[in-house]
């Protein structure tokens, strides 16, 4: 499965379980990729933002992430590393439980599911497993998401993936373009831009 270069900028309707807009911006260079953007969303009642900074390197493994929320009570930051040898930090504080965690995934966004889609080789129909360092929207809690993607299609023009968090016990079909973005993440986004 070869992937198309990302555009240097995407945007996505959050529908369903929110309301709300994501707006991503993709810088490249020949030592990896940054992914920067901001979600705003009301979810439930409650409003917040989420900005981000993914850094990764030439071969699409999360180096640093770092996010920002701010809600009605509170702004709220937290700083995440992964070493070479998969060891992550919050904060500088090292999290063992984390260990073996390649990506990040942010609630607030359907853009780090592309992280895996451009890291992993898939073979139509093989579930592949991406655990995942998975951050809260709100709080920016941290804490370890066990993830599998099962390639089910593919074609010049989009790839679908059979998904599954046994973590959250969700499960859904995901859309992506060629480039490896979501077009489609039910419940949760559409692909705008």
């Amino acid at each position: 499965m070869r992937l198309s270069e990302l555009p240097a900028v995407a945007t996505w309707q959050h529908t369903g379980v929110r309301t709300g807009y994501e707006v991503l911006f993709v810088q490249t260079s020949p030592v990896g990729v940054r992914l920067r953007g901001v979600t705003t969303a009301v979810e439930e009642h409650a409003a917040w933002s989420v900005s981000y900074r993914i850094d990764l390197d030439d071969r699409w493994r999360t180096r640093r992430a770092e996010v920002v929320t701010a809600t009605a009570d509170a702004e709220r930051r937290v700083d995440i590393h992964r070493s070479d040898d998969d060891r992550w930090t919050v904060n500088g504080v090292p999290q063992p439980a984390l260990d073996g965690c390649v990506d990040v995934d942010l609630e607030s966004s359907s853009v780090t599911n592309t992280l895996p889609v451009h890291r992993l080789r898939f073979d139509r129909g093989a579930p592949v497993s991406a655990p995942a360092v998975f951050v809260w929207a709100n709080d920016l809690r941290v804490q370890r998401e066990e993830q599998m993607y099962t390639l089910t299609g593919a074609t010049t023009e989009d790839i679908s993936f059979h998904y599954e968090s046994p973590t959250f016990d969700f499960r859904c079909e995901l859309t992506f373009d060629a480039a490896g973005l979501i077009l489609s993440y039910p419940g949760l986004a559409l692909r705008h831009r």
